[in-house]
């Protein structure tokens, strides 16, 4: 089902990776191939706005019953390379987590009655038992960008535009190369994102981990980024590996957006860790965190 709309949809920050279409086996190569093709491609808003498009009936959608063809396209050294949306199975699994972070029954029931549920997850594993090593090409965050994602970026990563106002009103910020939407004298909203190489966001995660083991007990961050690796390495080697600040542009002021370099922040840390300054680590963590910390208490502004 599209839906267009003006309305924006905020919030989520997205890790996405885009693979060479030699990455993907017949016929769905030949599909990507035909589809990169395309004049103009759909952005992150648009795949957001039919998702909710699909809660709105009674009872709600929250899985679609067919799996989505649409995909985020990028160039990478001139090479096509195509992140699908995945859509179904990325709503299973964001249900998964619904579920998982321990709702209060009568909310989760409010928002998803107990039979839509049931036949999602029986969906689910039946869907799993045909498609036992499925993964996303896309992780989606909610109010925050996890510090651990910038552990895969260096500060040259970094692609800032600022937004162009017209009229009084933006259009979204597209995620393929050339995804912009909005009607005639729209404006463009800001983007912020980094891209890096397969192969450098590895590098970069495996040095990351070494430092932190080599200086602290294994923890939450620890862990986390063990299983970012475990996810890429899912990927072709000559993969690009994005993050997309997505809807995030929205509920900050642009000097924020300007002035954001949580790559660099995080990297001058796990610096002082090699360099043995525990103490300055720390710091540059803590001013990291706390910047981070201001953006997800925004879900309990009125």
């Amino acid at each position: 089902m599209s839906v267009a709309s003006s309305v924006l949809v905020p919030y989520a920050s997205y890790l996405r990776v885009y693979e060479p279409l030699a990455a993907f086996p017949e016929p769905e190569r030949s599909h990507w191939a035909r589809y990169a093709r395309r004049p103009r491609t759909p952005g992150a808003q648009e795949e957001l706005r039919r998702s909710l498009a699909d809660l709105l009936p009674t009872p709600p959608v929250p899985v679609p019953v067919h799996e989505s063809g649409e995909a985020f396209v990028a160039h990478l050294d001139g090479v096509v390379v195509i992140c699908p949306w995945r859509t179904r199975l990325r709503g299973w699994l964001a249900l998964e987590e619904l579920v998982a972070e321990g709702y209060p029954g009568p909310v989760l029931d409010a928002m998803l009655p107990p039979v839509v549920r049931a036949q999602v997850a029986a969906d689910h594993e039946r869907w799993l038992a045909r498609n036992p090593d499925a993964r996303p090409w896309i992780r989606t965050a909610v109010w925050q960008v996890p510090v651990r994602w910038f552990a895969l970026f260096g500060d040259e990563d970094r692609q800032y535009e600022p937004g162009v106002r017209k009229g009084g009103a933006e259009d979204e910020a597209g995620s393929g190369d050339g995804a912009r939407a909005g009607g005639a004298g729209a404006g463009r909203a800001p983007v912020l994102r980094y891209r890096t190489t397969m192969a450098q966001a590895r590098r970069r995660l495996a040095r990351t981990l070494r430092a932190l083991r080599e200086s602290i007990d294994d923890g939450p961050m620890t862990e986390g980024l063990v299983e970012v690796g475990r996810w890429l390495e899912e990927f072709h080697p000559r993969a690009l590996v994005e993050l997309d600040f997505g809807g995030l542009v929205h509920v900050v002021p642009e000097e924020w957006l300007a002035e954001e370099r949580s790559a660099a922040q995080l990297a001058e840390g796990i610096a002082a860790l090699r360099a043995g300054d525990g103490e300055a680590a720390g710091e540059a963590y803590g001013r990291l965190a706390e910047r981070w910390r201001a953006i997800r208490d925004l879900r309990f502004a009125n």
